[in-house]
This record gives structure tokens, sequence and C-alpha cells, in this order.
């Protein structure tokens, strides 16, 4: 069978940038999906996006489906015919069904018994019938959340759609989308081409929108292509480019044929804090801040411009014109703030709401600085210092700064801080109180911002738990997710040893009559249970969180020491062993009603190989209890692996469940011993 490429693109009015990737890999994935459930054969499958166009590339696809045979199971034999040999109803119904006599079909056999078949030959269709239901069908499955109208159409789609070429080689393939009929006709750059231009084959589809649109059509290339020109323009200017991939796919995403200038500002702005300049040239303006080599804000930036300019010199400059004022406002906030200072503003804090059930902004401050001054008071950091970052940590959520460009929150507390005359520990903990920020985030660098970032943390999960309102499914309004995971890995990367239990039951305390339900047991499991996506990400066997999590220990320090001990264990030739031992154990210590005794009667031991296991255990339960005090389950483990000949030479030996009723119970105290010892660190028996 011969194959072609395919290129689909649908023309649209301007997409939105921040959506463009995920529209165009949803466009792409569903072609795939569908040609794979239609048996099409393919190559590759790409995704092509501009501004003004979603497309996809599928090459060597064939040009149509494969016959098939199609095996149609009957009624069984024993059904099929009468006593006297003759087709039952059931049998002629199916046979006629399939458009034959019962006498042309043929039979089939199995250890199972007979049935009658039919093998049916099914004509595959050809490719070019099958792409117009698919692309339809795949438009209308993308992630759009407020589709819009347009003219006097009833159809909707994200922007208004204009064209809809559908080539497979050469051949125009006929279909009508979204009031579009395919047509050869593309169209090129808004303002560089402003002519139609005639796709020939579909292998040119890419070439002809560069050489004659002024359109790279190739999202990736184009993407790598500003990331290129920006290095350079930066390099130029003896600077480093601040390229975080957002603004990058943004930036992609607003251009068709992206041309990269240099632009500047008065050096008076750089007296503002650079957070504040880097968030408002990115966030507001799209622009690529310049930083020197000392990491420095430079009175410089770069940005991508979509028109290939005859006079550059008038883009600059009008580029530079827009984004003085909002550096000016910057400036002039800044200047109005340091008027007050954060102390200033708490009582102004009780003007916000937290949440309705749960009081204002003051009240939550309140609550995070006494919970920070107790959990720094357990970590041996300044508690005076935590108490106090605790106390403004939101307080620079009412400046002028802040309201205009609420992503410098804080940041600029921490400014404006250091500008009142607060600590140095005080000012960085209001900036790093909401690390870890997203997956991957670094963390809170002193112990008293880690003191106040768990605060924060806890008192949201505390209080929302506490009202009902638990996560469900993708909602999370609060983010409590993102709260736990941060919390644990503050706890468990920093080595801090805190207890969930204690940390919920402080924070809750602190909350007096606000909640309505109880939370000590709800907020831990809830937390507990960000582990198993935690260690999934890191490749942790599931089983061994599954061993360490039946233990339930709240520490996540300990528990994360667990997780490392168990996971070496398992590397170890005796693990396999051990574990079986012990699910085997707990098996028949699960069906003993009898009381089991807490130590072994040696008189009552007659077996070798009991007798040299009840010594081996009793040996290691001493040489453990300093192991175990240290919290060292690495050695603990390792230790017990010893266990392995004299565990296995018992079970192969002794007759556990014997006819001596005293004896019985005495290997039972053994074995409970000896399983003991391993539940001290986690449950192994999981580990099968």
């Amino acid at each position: 069978m011969s194959v072609e490429n395919l290129i689909i693109e649908l023309g649209t009015e301007e997409l939105p940038p921040k959506s463009l990737r995920t529209l165009a890999t949803a466009f792409s994935d569903s072609i795939q999906a569908q040609l794979e459930k239609a048996d099409i054969d393919f190559d590759t499958v790409k995704f092509l996006a501009s501004p003004r166009r979603l497309a996809v590339s599928v090459t060597a696809l064939a040009t149509g489906q494969a016959d098939k045979i199609v095996e149609k199971r009957g009624p069984a034999i024993s059904s099929a015919f009468d006593a006297d040999g003759n087709p039952t109803k059931a049998a002629q119904g199916w046979a006629r069904s399939n458009g034959i006599t019962v006498e042309q079909a043929e039979r089939l056999k199995t250890d199972k018994g007979e049935w009658l078949l039919y093998k049916a030959e099914v004509k595959g269709q050809a490719t070019v019938e099958l792409i117009p239901t698919m692309v339809e069908q795949a438009l209308t499955k993308l992630p759009i959340a407020k589709p819009m109208r347009w003219g006097n159409n009833s159809m909707q789609f994200i922007r208004p759609t204009k064209t809809l070429t559908i080539l497979f080689g050469d051949q125009l393939v006929d279909a009508t989308v979204l009031g579009c009929k395919s047509d050869r006709i593309i169209r090129g750059h808004r303002f560089h081409c402003d002519q139609e231009l005639i796709l020939d084959h579909a292998d040119n589809y890419t070439s002809l929108l560069r050489e004659q649109g002024f359109v790279i059509a190739d999202y990736e290339e184009r993407k790598a292509l500003v990331k290129e020109q920006v290095i350079a323009a930066a390099t130029k200017e003896n600077g480093v480019a601040e390229i975080d991939d957002d603004l990058l796919e943004e930036v992609s995403s607003l251009v068709e044929w992206p041309v990269t200038f240099v632009g500047s500002f008065e050096d008076k702005f750089l007296d503002v804090p650079a957070e504040a300049l880097i968030y408002t040239m990115k966030d507001n303006q799209k622009y690529f801040p310049l930083l020197d080599n000392d990491g420095k804000l430079m009175a410089r930036f770069i940005f991508v411009s979509n028109i290939d300019s005859k006079e550059p010199e008038q883009v600059i400059s009008g580029n530079e014109k827009v984004v003085r004022p909002r550096l000016a406002d910057a400036e002039f906030f800044y200047n109005q703030d340091q008027k007050s200072t954060l102390e200033s503003r708490i009582d102004s804090l009780d003007s916000i709401l937290f949440q309705k059930q749960l009081g204002t902004l003051k009240e939550k401050s309140q609550r995070i600085a006494a919970l920070a001054k107790v959990i720094a008071t357990k970590i041996g950091a300044n508690d005076a210092d935590a108490e106090r970052a605790g106390l403004l940590c939101k307080t620079d959520l009412m400046t002028d700064m802040v309201l205009e460009f609420p992503d410098v929150q804080g940041v600029m507390g921490m400014h404006y801080a250091r500008f009142d005359g607060e600590s140095e520990d005080v000012a960085v903990a209001l900036n790093e109180q909401y690390m870890p920020r997203f997956a991957g985030d670094k963390l809170p660098g002193s112990l008293v911002s880690c003191s106040v970032a768990l605060a924060d943390k806890f008192d949201t999960l505390v209080g929302i738990f506490g009202i009902g309102q638990i996560p469900k499914g993708d909602k999370d309004p609060f983010a409590l997710r993102r709260a736990a995971i941060g919390a644990l890995r503050i706890i468990v990367e920093k080595d801090l040893d805190l207890d969930l239990v204690d940390l919920v039951k402080a924070s809750a305390e602190l909350y007096g009559e606000k909640l309505s339900n109880e939370v000590e047991v709800t907020v831990v499991d809830f937390m507990l249970g960000r582990f198993n996506a935690w260690y999934q990400d890191q490749n942790v066997d599931t089983n061994v969180v599954k061993a360490v999590m039946a233990r339930r220990p709240t520490r996540p320090s300990d528990f994360n020491k667990r997780i490392e001990a168990v996971t070496a264990f398992r590397a170890l030739e005796a693990s396999k062993s051990l574990a079986a031992a012990n699910k085997r154990v707990g098996n028949i210590l699960a069906k003993t009603e009898a009381n089991i005794a807490e130590s072994v009667n040696e008189a009552l031991l007659s077996e070798d190989a009991e007798k040299q296991l009840a010594n081996v255990v009793a040996e290691v339960t001493t040489q453990l209890v300093p192991v175990f005090a240290a919290s060292d389950y690495n050695e603990a483990l390792t230790q017990l692996a010893q266990l392995k000949d004299p565990v296995d030479a018992f079970f192969d030996n002794v007759m556990v469940m014997c006819d001596d009723e005293a004896v019985k119970l005495n290997r039972l105290a053994l074995l409970n011993i000896l399983r003991n010892q391993f539940l001290n660190v986690a449950d192994i028996s999981l580990l099968q």
C-alpha cells in the first residue's frame, strides 16, 4: 500500500498565546489517536502552530486501511442443531444476520467446546474518506474553556475560523469544518504577506509559509529561534537575558516571524527593587530583562517583534515609550509605600477575609506568628524573629506595589522590612514564607523562614480541613495539596525533627472555636498520602512506600529515613526470604486468639533450630536498642538481614503449631518478638 504525507491546517484569528501549545498538542494527539484506532499506518504525527493557525503534519500515512478478516462466532454446536441435526432458530437467525446459510458456516473448535464461525472479509476504507471526520472530532474535543460565536453562525470555537486546508500528498481532501470548506489557500503573515498562498503539495507547507508567507509554522523551531535571538542580543550587550520557559512560550506564541530588538530605560528606575521592574517587564510587556554578569538588573531589555521593520529605531522607540510609564508606576508605588511601616499596616489586614468562617488576614497573621514561635522553639531557631516575621508576613499585601503587581508579594515585604530596620532573618522570612511555590522550587534558607513557611501552610491546611472543605478530585481552591507537599519537603529536606500530629494539634488550638471538624487524623492522613506521589516521582517502589506507610510514622523526616532504609534492604539477597517469613508470621499470629507472651521461656525450647533463633533474636534485640533510639533504620535492617539463615532453618525444622499448647505459644512469642523488630522500621511482609 502506498503512502503520502498529510497536512491539516485550520486558519483562525489570533489565538490566545497562553493556550496555543495546549490547543496544538491536543489537536495533534487526537488525530494520532484516531489514526491508530482506525488501523491506518503512519510514521510520525507532529503539531505545527502559530498565532493564526493550528496544524498537524502526518508523514508516510497509508492511503487506506488494510483489508481485514473478522471472525464472528455463532451459537455453540450443542444449541445450533436439534436432536435430528437440523439447524435451530438461533443458528438460522445468526446465519441470516451474516448473509450466509448455516451450511456455509465454519466450525471453531477449542478446549471449551465447538461453535459455528463465520469469517467475514472487511474491505479497508480509503484514508481520504476518514480524514474529514477525524478533523471534525479532533477540533470538537479541544480543551476550550470559553468558546465564542461570530457573525451569524451558530458554531463555536475559541476564535473565528478563516480557512481550512487538508492536503494528502497533492490531493485536496474534500471537507467542511467549522464553516470552512477545505481549499488550497493558506494565509501568510498578516503584514508581510498580503496575498493568498496556494499550497500544491503537503510536503511544501512549511517551506511555502517560510519563503513566501513570512511564517515559521514549526512551533518548536520558532521557539528555539526566539531563544537563540534573545541570547545573541544579550551577549552583544555584555549581559545575560532572564529567560524563563513560560515567558519564552508566550512570546513564541505571539509571533510568526520573530525579530529581536534591544531597548533601554533611565538608570533612575534601578533604584526600585529589581523584582518589581522585572515583573512588570516580563508580565505586562513580555520583555526579557537584561542582567549584568553579577546578576544585577541593567537598564536594558530585549523584546521580540512580529515585524521585520524597515525602521527598527521606530519599533525600539515605541517600546521604550510603552514600558516607561509602567516603570514610573513601580517607582511611584515604591516611594509611596516607604512612607508607612509594615507594622503600621497590621490593623488594615482586618479588612480582608482569609475565609469567612476562619476570619481575617490579621487573625491569620496572629495565628501564624504564634505557631511559628512554637515551631522555631522545636527546631532551634530564633523564636522571637519567627514570631515577628509571622506577624508581619501578610502586611505587604496592603502596599500599593503589591496591589498593582500581585506577583511581587513577599519579595516586596522583604525590601520594606529592611527599610523599616527589621532584622535580616525577619526580612528574608517575609519573602521565603511562600517557598516552595511550585514543584522543584527551592526551599526557605534559614530556620526562621522555615518556621514561618510551615506555620502558614499548616494554618491553611488545618483551617480549611476544620470547616470541611476537603479537596475533591481536581478541585483544590486553597491549593492544599501544594501546601502539604511544600511542608513535607521543608521538614524532610531540612531534616527537621517535627511531628505532624504535634503541629496539627498546635495549629488547631490556635483556631479556638472556629473549627467545626476534628482535624488531627484527617490532616495528618492527607499529608502522609502526599508521600505516594512524592516517592513515585523519585521512582521508589510502591511496595516500599506501602511497607513504611503501614506503620504510619508521623515524623516526615523519620518517614523518609525508613523509606531509604527499606529501599536499601530490598536490594539485599536476604530481603525476599525475610519478607516471606514476616508474611507467614503475620498470618499465623493473626489467626491466634490466645494471648502471646512478651518474652520467650527458654525452658520450653527443645529444637536446635528454635534455640538458635531464640539466641540470635535476643542478641540482635539488645544490640538494636541504641540503633532504633538513633533512628538508624538502615543499620537496623542490615543487622536484621543477618537473621535469614536461622529464620529459614526454624521454618524448615520446627513445627510452630504443635499439639503442646505451651510450646506452641512459646514459639509464637519468639516469632512475635522477631516480627516486632522489623515492625520498628516497616511492615516488610508487604515487599512481596
